[in-house]
């Protein structure tokens, strides 16, 4: 397969209401979307970096400027590109996994409809739905956290996340906890916002019963987390940490990690978190998807990864009305706490050209 060009989208999506984590406040999403074009069709890929380099290093305007100068034309220069060739040939460049990520989906999905196979059937799908739960962002008082907690599980989410951050972690949970009962999957989201020095306050946590605490420690000290594991009850869940399969398999080794959030984006793509996700599992280690704020095209491929067996733990690939009043594909729709996994040629689904173009703000062509 010859790959003809790229389309680059600046998108800006606005959020059904602001989404605050410890490390800031999402209003509207704005991210950067992929459209690969070869002489067979075409397929999409959606970048997962954000407006600031906040989450991780990696940025929209970085993973931009690496795209159409670096990423992007060393694909073009190949007279046969699949998606197993893509890390190998953009190996030399270092870092930028969220940018690699994006542009091997896109080529992915271009390769798999030309096949006309699911991205399900090719990462190794073995169920038809998958279970879904909520991220719940931190509030601004305690009632407002239990109304929206109290919505989700009315609307049928089955596990409840919540962000926290020091000065926003035992009361919230206890007030959820003594509202909707210890019945519900309960986990704590921390990114990184904590030091080893807090691990007698992070203990405080032990009593409720939580399925996780996700990395709490900051994304490089993988022995603080080993540590930490020993000095609290909680299962340790690391996300940032874990960039690769050798580093689920370090972290594992260290004992630093019970489980792991898998985000495609952060590991370099699909076919890297596929490799994650058959190290965690050759290890006894539960794995579950965790979620960027995807449109519908992120979110059609993290649901056909959360369908591979060792994701034992409801992800956060909730439905489209979670964050957009509008996605820009058809919405994924919560059914008995379920999402289906989509069936169709490469990701399932696709971008509808008004949505899209109501919500791009610029487009950029990179041609051979």
């Amino acid at each position: 397969m010859k790959l003809s060009g790229v389309e680059l989208r600046r998108v800006q999506m606005p959020l059904v209401a602001p989404f605050r984590t410890s490390f800031g406040t999402q209003s509207v999403r704005e991210l950067l979307l992929l459209r690969a074009v070869t002489p067979t069709g075409e397929g999409w890929g959606e970048c997962v970096t954000m407006a600031g380099p906040l989450y991780s290093s990696e940025y929209n305007d970085g993973a931009e400027h690496v795209l159409r100068h670096h990423l992007v034309p060393a694909l073009l220069a190949e007279d046969d590109i699949t998606a197993a060739k893509v890390t190998p040939l953009l190996a030399k460049f270092k870092g930028h996994r969220m940018a690699k990520g994006a542009l091997e989906m896109a080529v992915l999905d271009a390769e798999l409809r030309a096949h006309e196979r699911s991205f399900a059937a090719e990462l190794g799908s073995v169920r038809d739905s998958v279970p879904c739960g909520v991220s719940v962002g931190i509030m601004d008082t305690i009632p407002q956290l239990l109304d929206v907690v109290g919505g989700y599980l009315d609307e049928g989410y089955v596990r409840i996340k919540l962000k926290i951050e020091p000065g926003w972690d035992v009361e919230p949970v206890r007030a959820v906890r003594e509202r909707f009962g210890d019945d519900v999957l309960l986990q704590v989201d921390a990114n990184t916002a904590y030091t080893l020095g807090d691990a007698p306050q992070l203990a405080r946590l032990d009593p409720f019963g939580l399925l996780l605490i996700e990395q709490p420690l900051e994304e490089e000290d993988v022995l603080g987390h080993a540590e930490l594991a020993r000095r609290i009850q909680t299962p340790i869940c690391l996300d940032e940490s874990i960039v690769s399969a050798r580093a689920a398999a370090d972290a594992i080794k260290l004992g630093a990690v019970q489980i792991v959030n898998i985000k495609p984006g952060r590991v370099g793509g699909y076919l890297e978190a596929r490799r994650v996700h058959d190290v965690c599992a050759a290890h006894g280690i539960p794995v579950w998807c965790g979620g960027m704020i995807e449109t519908g095209l992120g979110r059609a491929a993290n649901v056909a990864l959360a369908s591979l067996p060792n994701f034992t733990l409801p992800g956060d690939t909730s439905a489209s009305d979670r964050f957009y009043r509008t996605d820009i594909t058809e919405p994924f729709v919560l059914s008995g706490g379920h999402l289906p996994v989509p069936t169709g040629p490469g990701l399932g689904v696709a971008p509808i050209p008004d949505l899209l173009d109501e919500v791009t703000s610029e487009k950029v062509w990179i041609g051979s």
